[in-house]
């Protein structure tokens, strides 16, 4: 949330208090930089011109294709004889004076269709967020003299008509160091929008907010660098949020001030210029979550902290550990008792078998030697 005081002072043009006003509730949205980026992204594409290279750009020649057989490649190639430009590759991308690839069109897709819910999101978000002087400051104004964030002026603010009498009332409200640092930094653009009617380029400042008609402060401010100026009713997220990023330096009327709720809402209730619509919320009223695990309430109701010190878990292979396996499968001890007795089974099969082909080996033996003895074998 970005701010929740009740009352918002006001300053007159000599930077005195004057009174206070309450805060309007749009000063309590959710700040939102992910969505304001996208509608910002996505609105700046409206403005755009289209463009496109001529539609007969590169075939404006006659070429054919020499066909296969002649050792050459078979781009179209210029006809004719009696010049250079003769006998040349023509139309492709690759060539010289060829078209480009997928030429441009001017029937390309510029706009971008922003649900207005969205948008109105957006605007609350970057309005919330021109109350938050860290993020103001972090956007690189200079608000070291403003003497409150959001700047409320009443008084005859609005009614000023003379340049003069406006700088001198922004040097007193302490935006003199912001306008400043936009004047001085007023550079020449690189690149080729020096051509363009885009030669310079500058910082913004200020933004004053309004209600006058073509009267007053908007004619007074309108040639200052970096101020810009816009009617509370038309609130802009390409001014409220200059490239997409939030805290932007605002300067409000009185009477501006306190037309938001009547545009936006209270948060509560609809807003009366707009049918049906009601502020966006948190969905927490507190962004403090370490305030709310630690009070007293949440503390009351949790366990309380086991002692002692945690001891990690080893993972043993079950294939290698058989008490490890006899809690996956308790069958597998008598498993391993029945393949052990059937092991020791043919053990004691093939020592049988081994002592009985012995024994006739040995009497195989006995009765050759005696045989010989007898002279009853002869080799």
């Amino acid at each position: 949330m970005a701010e929740t005081r009740p009352m918002v002072t006001v300053f007159s043009e000599e930077a005195a208090s004057v009174g206070e006003v309450a805060l309007p509730g749009v000063f309590s949205a959710p700040i939102r930089p992910d969505l304001v980026r996208f509608v910002h992204t996505n609105m700046a594409k409206n403005n755009r011109q289209p463009y496109a290279v001529s539609h007969g750009a590169g075939h404006q020649t006659s070429a054919q294709s020499w066909g296969t057989g002649r050792a050459v490649s078979r781009i179209p190639r210029v006809q004719g004889g009696g010049t250079q430009r003769s006998g040349q590759a023509a139309f492709g991308n690759m060539c010289r004076g060829g078209r480009m690839f997928a030429p441009t069109r001017v029937w390309r897709k510029w706009n971008r269709k922003i649900n207005l819910n969205q948008r109105r999101y957006a605007v609350a978000s970057a309005l919330a967020a021109s109350a938050v002087p860290p993020l103001v400051m972090a956007r690189g104004h200079k608000i070291d003299e403003v003497p409150e964030m959001p700047l409320v002026v009443g008084g005859g603010f609005e009614a000023i008509a003379k340049t003069s009498k406006a700088v001198e009332a922004l040097s007193t409200l302490g935006c003199e160091a912001d306008v400043t640092k936009c004047k001085e930094s007023k550079k020449l653009r690189a690149g080729k929008g020096k051509m363009r009617n885009r030669r310079y380029t500058m910082r913004r400042g200020p933004l004053i907010v309004h209600t006058a008609e073509d009267s007053g402060i908007k004619l007074a401010a309108r040639n200052l660098p970096g101020v810009e100026l816009v009617h509370v009713e038309r609130l802009n997220l390409l001014q409220l949020a200059p490239g997409g990023h939030m805290g932007r330096f605002c300067v409000w009327t009185e009477s501006a001030f306190n037309k938001l709720d009547s545009i936006f809402g209270n948060g509560t209730t609809a807003a009366e210029l707009k049918k049906g619509y009601v502020l966006p919320k948190s969905q927490m009223t507190n962004a403090d979550l370490a305030r709310i695990i630690n009070s007293d309430e949440v503390q009351s109701l949790v366990n309380p902290a086991k002692e002692g010190k945690m001891v990690k878990k080893v993972k043993k292979n079950p294939l290698k550990n058989i008490k490890e396996m006899e809690k996956l499968n308790p069958y597998v001890r008598i498993m391993r008792q029945v393949e052990q007795k059937q092991q020791e089974d043919r053990k004691a099969a093939r020592a049988q078998t081994v002592a009985r082909k012995r024994a006739g080996a040995d009497a195989a033996k006995e009765f050759i030697a005696k045989a010989e003895v007898e002279g009853d074998l002869m080799w």
